[in-house]
């Protein structure tokens, strides 16, 4: 009977197995099984800190902070930024790179392409003035000399000219053929029309045609010379009208024609 009352005094294994934490042990009629179950909670509230410090790289990895069950874990702000960082730094170099293959490219560009690139936009340039040139200068006769092309002037030829008027002239490009039209002295009963020569080219319908009076011959008669294209025509006043030149008239001709510019 002694014996039994001795191991009735023996502390529980569970007492021994675990310590009190906090004020538990202190507070009277708290059993043991009580306390274990309180050890055991916070045993699992105590946890260790998910964190990762270094991988093998040597590179800093986003340090996790401990949150309850359930909860979002959310990065330390301060490696967010720094993650934020060798993104935006690593972006800046391979920017970087490519703009160092462009420069390289273009240096290894054979000079021959630069050449012929140049002569590319001279030629583009050409065409584009070209075209502006044409318009310009179609759009000045159209204003000018209207379409027929049409040139009108007075000059003093001689030719019934009695009563103190004029002799009127007027030059037609119809549709690439040149007319001269003269009324002697403004009279139109004696108007007469001179058949000049059929133009040829792109747009010939739309060059003009005008008149000079000059004497070319020496004989003191005002001789007409028609002009379209760039080149002229002699007309000489014979006997009240105007004839082409002869060929043995053509030297003192177009001699007297050039020198009169």
């Amino acid at each position: 009977m002694s014996t039994l009352a001795a191991e009735e005094k023996v502390a529980p294994r569970s007492l021994l197995r675990h310590r009190p934490i906090g004020n538990t042990a202190s507070q009277p009629g708290i059993s043991t099984t009580k306390r274990s179950s309180n050890v055991t909670a916070a045993t699992q509230i105590i946890k260790p800190r998910a964190s990762r410090m270094q991988s093998g790289s040597g590179e800093n990895i986003a340090e996790w902070k401990y949150t309850p069950t359930g909860e979002k874990r959310t990065p330390v702000p301060g490696l967010q930024s720094q993650e934020r960082g060798r993104t935006t730094q690593a972006y800046s170099i391979s920017y970087t790179h490519k703009t160092l293959a462009r420069r390289n490219a273009l240096r290894t560009m054979h000079p021959l392409l630069y050449l012929g690139g140049g002569m590319l936009v001279t030629l583009v340039l050409w065409i584009a003035l070209s075209a502006i040139s044409g318009w310009f200068t179609t759009t000045f006769d159209d204003f000018r000399y209207g379409r027929p092309r049409t040139f009108q002037t007075d000059a003093w030829v001689g030719h019934n000219e009695q009563t103190g008027v004029p002799s009127h002239f007027i030059a037609l490009n119809l549709n690439g053929h040149i007319e001269i039209i003269e009324i002697p002295g403004g009279d139109a009963s004696h108007m007469r029309v001179y058949i000049g020569p059929q133009l040829y080219g792109t747009n010939a319908e739309l060059s003009p045609v005008t008149l000079t009076f000059a004497d070319v011959n020496g004989d003191h008669k005002l001789d007409m010379i028609v002009n379209f294209q760039g080149s002229h025509i002699v007309y000489i006043n014979d006997q009240g009208g105007f004839r082409p030149a002869l060929p043995s008239e053509h030297a003192q001709v177009e001699g007297t024609v050039h020198h009169l510019g």
